[in-house]
């Protein structure tokens, strides 16, 4: 089993789609990267965008069933790298995008990804690539938040939920 971390807007659609992903074994919510000084700030703390933590998913996957060069390339399709601090009706600092790395073996694997989203653009993509400083989990109301609330607001189309799943039956 591996980990990664991905900052992708809101976490409840980040959570989900990772969630359809054929070797995800396990995804949780989160918040990363934030203050040192706030080790475990409450939600609300996060929501002032006073603490520097961004929302997160933690993922750990199986690779012999799925790579992270794949996963981050996932997380590509998933998000606006172009935008800063903003995904979909989400703005603040908590929304922001990133993956976070939790060993240097993976750094120029996800580098050779971003090195390759870069070249669409002329704009500089706006995606943080940083080892992962520190992380706890969001509260059990947030963990699995679309499962149970079908309906709930999520910045992601529906379509790539769909995709996702799809991609998974083929396997």
């Amino acid at each position: 089993m591996k980990t990664i971390y991905f900052a992708g807007g809101c976490f409840w659609g980040t959570e989900h789609f990772f969630q359809q992903i054929k070797g995800v074994v396990r995804t949780e919510t989160g918040f990363a990267n934030g203050n040192e000084d706030l080790p475990e700030p409450t939600y609300e703390e996060v929501y002032t965008d006073k603490t520097g933590y961004a929302e997160t998913v933690k993922v750990e996957f199986d690779c012999e069933q799925v790579s992270l060069e794949f996963l981050v390339r996932l997380f590509f399709r998933a998000i606006d790298p172009l935008s800063l601090n903003q995904q979909g009706l989400d703005i603040g600092t908590r929304y922001r995008t990133g993956v976070y790395y939790v060993s240097e073996e993976q750094k120029p694997v996800i580098e050779a990804v971003f090195q390759e989203e870069q070249k669409k653009y002329q704009e500089k993509i706006q995606v943080e690539l940083l080892p992962l400083k520190n992380y706890y989990p969001a509260d059990e109301y947030h963990q699995k938040y679309l499962d149970k609330h079908p309906d709930g607001y999520c910045h992601l189309p529906l379509e790539l939920f769909r995709w996702a799943k799809e991609q998974r039956m083929r396997s």
